[in-house]
């Protein structure tokens, strides 16, 4: 049995730690030893804490191309797939079963990541919205391609998080509320005009941006060469950018080159027991 688990985006500009998106790069966490190719998780590896969190009991491996320290959610997806692996391991692979459990899965990995967004999106898939403890999914009216600029160096979350201010002036308070709330009705609307608005950010975008010259100049890159919409990835450093399908390809070229792009799809499916 395996987990398989995707990558996500969080934030999407002004949601800060409140919005996530699910991403076509998948992780994969199994129960038993590991699989030529695969890495045995050891006891200090995020899924395997994950993993005993709920009573699994085992040894587990990963396989995961989702890059560390590059803000996509890899801590968050290898925590899902620990949790949901303890979880088949008691209950099976019943869809229903996990679906009941999802709020208390949300509960364990929004404890261990320390935020929700990130793994909301990877349990759950899609773009979701979360906040109390609750998740729900935005229903999406269209199905976009994401291109995501991944340059070579890494950033820490919480390093990134100390350098954020605390004393937050109310106009900026209400034009992220603002572009939030815009952003949430646009994509369920389908009003892809709204979007590059929706995505804007006075919170932290900025202050994560003036320590990272290079991916500042690939979102101004991206919104310059078409893209609907653009945002910092979680941290970062990694840039998404959203386009048609059709598009994507175009754009990925036109990002700078002291990066790498990754053309991906919305994840609709979330975390997945696979059996092997």
């Amino acid at each position: 049995m395996l987990v398989r688990v995707p990558a996500s985006s969080a934030n999407l500009g002004p949601g800060f730690d409140t919005l996530g998106m699910a991403l076509t790069l998948h992780a994969e966490v199994g129960l038993g030893a590991a699989p030529e190719g695969c890495q045995p998780a050891d006891e200090h590896h995020p899924a395997t804490i994950a993993f005993r969190r709920l009573g699994g009991e085992g040894a587990l491996w990963t396989r995961s191309p989702i890059p560390v320290g590059r803000g996509m959610g890899f801590s968050g997806a290898v925590r899902v797939g620990g949790l949901v692996a303890a979880h088949a391991q008691q209950h099976g692979d019943d869809h229903e079963l996990l679906e009941a459990a999802m709020p208390e899965l949300l509960r364990h990995a929004s404890e261990l990541e320390g935020h929700a967004d990130n793994v909301a999106a990877s349990l759950y898939g899609g773009v979701v919205a979360t906040a109390g403890g609750r998740a729900v999914r935005v229903p999406m009216s269209f199905d976009p391609a994401m291109v995501m600029w991944v340059p070579s160096f890494v950033t820490s979350t919480d390093e990134s998080r100390t350098k954020l201010r605390t004393d937050v002036p109310m106009d900026d308070v209400v034009f992220n509320l603002g572009r939030t709330a815009l952003l949430v009705a646009a994509l369920a609307a389908g009003e892809i005009d709204v979007l590059r608005e929706a995505t804007r950010d006075r919170l932290h975008q900025d202050v994560r941006l003036a320590a990272a010259a290079p991916s500042k100049a690939a979102l101004e890159a991206a919104l310059d060469a078409g893209a609907w919409a653009s945002w910092l990835s979680g941290s970062g450093p990694t840039v998404a950018a959203m386009c048609a399908v059709d598009e994507a390809e175009e754009l990925a070229a036109a990002l700078p080159t002291d990066g790498h792009t990754k053309i991906l799809r919305i994840d609709h499916a979330g975390a997945v027991v696979e059996a092997v």
